[in-house]
């Protein structure tokens, strides 16, 4: 199997390493608009770099890895549609709703595969949570608690392009919450502080947010999120039953210290980013799609599944700047919902 890999940046980087090794992929095809950054990969890999996307699809490729900056996303997946590639992509297809519908239309109508990197779905800790939802355990489930939470800001030059902290860094969450419930979020109340470095007010952007979700079944969420956590990277969800309560997220690396005299102690070694915490879910991700295009298993997160999380992230956006309550049903898209 040949790869085509578009992007070459931190994520596209890691990717890349878990393909090039992968024994049912023969060679990759690496890109990148920052041509230098491709080829400095390829050699170290021993690939092959071309100058250009165009050339990922001239030169032939079974499947294409997209991990651009998100504003080429939308435009790559159709593309390989039309050239009826499969697709790996980074989360979200699009920053706004019209784009990522037409995206997932090409695909839909070309009959082809996309595969979203929510990689939170591979984590073991996720999948755990999920199977003790899913089995009773927590008998009927009332409160969920989520935190996403970057140890520093990710450069200036990148928050105009990010969609913001809900379609950016919350969509996570709100992928991971239907994900582990099983349920539909009906509406949601958001708010946002831009009150951290200047860069995010320029931005029309917040460092900080949080959100009230009620599910279709009446259990009651918060996420919340900040680009400022200077303890460290802390990614964490809580579920609590009326017969159990369990965290995902909660290990000797975990950035938070309790002042409880019998307490844990802090972290000696906290997590400092998303690549390290998830690295074994970003290899298991990638590998599932190798499978997935060889026909040996169903796609686990396909482009509706992305639409419905940023359904969900547009919601809270329009909250948090018209300060009111937003029900899904205000949001277009929703007719094909259904939680995985």
């Amino acid at each position: 199997m040949r790869i085509g890999v578009i992007g070459t940046g931190r994520i596209g980087t890691v990717h890349a390493n878990t393909l090039s090794r992968h024994r049912d992929v023969g060679s990759l095809i690496l890109t990148d608009a920052d041509i230098a950054r491709a080829q400095d990969l390829a050699h170290r890999l021993g690939e092959t770099a071309a100058p250009g996307v165009d050339e990922i699809f001239q030169w032939g490729v079974d499947a294409v890895v997209i991990t651009t900056a998100t504003p080429a996303h939308a435009e790559l997946i159709g593309r390989a549609a039309r050239s009826g590639l499969p697709v790996f992509c980074e989360k979200p297809i699009a920053l706004d709703l019209p784009g990522t519908l037409q995206a997932i239309a090409e695909v839909e109508a070309a009959g082809t595969i996309l595969q979203m990197g929510f990689q939170r779905r591979f984590d073991t800790g996720y999948t755990g949570a999920r199977e003790a939802v899913r089995s009773g355990r927590l008998g009927r489930l009332h409160t969920v608690r989520a935190v996403t939470s970057d140890q520093a800001p990710p450069p200036a030059a990148y928050l105009p392009q990010s969609g913001g902290l809900y379609r950016d860094t919350l969509i996570h969450d709100f992928d991971i919450l239907r994900w582990v419930t099983g349920r539909e979020i009906t509406d949601v109340y958001a708010a946002g502080s831009d009150a951290g470095p200047p860069m995010f007010r320029a931005a029309d952007d917040v460092d900080t947010g949080a959100a009230l979700l009620t599910l279709d079944d009446g259990t009651l969420a918060t996420v919340t999120a900040t680009r400022l956590n200077g303890a460290g990277y802390d990614v964490r969800m809580e579920l609590a039953g009326e017969l159990d309560q369990i965290v995902v997220g909660l290990d000797d690396r975990t950035p938070i210290a309790s002042t409880e005299p019998t307490g844990p102690p802090a972290a000696d070694k906290p997590w400092t980013g998303f690549v390290e915490r998830f690295g074994p879910a970003y290899e298991a991700e990638l590998t599932t799609f190798v499978e997935v295009v060889r026909g040996e298993r169903a796609n686990p997160c396909d482009g509706r599944e992305a639409l419905q999380a940023l359904r969900i992230a547009e919601a809270c956006e329009i909250s948090r700047r018209e300060r009111r309550p937003v029900r899904m049903a205000e949001i277009p898209g929703g007719e094909a919902s259904v939680a995985g």
